[in-house]
């Protein structure tokens, strides 16, 4: 199973392949769809680090209101 980091490094080139544009149509598609499953399991990787993160807080009496880690 790949890293978060290595997932993200994927779909770093599967964007700068499209908007490069020199692929086929149906090149574009099947890498728009691997970088859309890249894209959810990076998002999921996220939120399981997000989760834990609360749940350290919590454990230490840290959490006084959820942050907003969106920038």
């Amino acid at each position: 199973m790949a890293t978060f980091e290595e997932n993200l490094g994927q779909l770093d080139k599967i964007v700068q392949s499209l908007e490069e544009g020199s692929t086929t149509l149906d090149e574009s598609l099947k890498a728009f769809e691997a970088g859309i499953k890249l894209s959810r399991t990076c998002h999921k990787e996220l939120n399981r680090a997000e989760k834990k993160i609360e749940v350290l807080l919590k454990q230490n009496n840290e959490v006084k209101g959820k942050e907003n880690f969106e920038a």
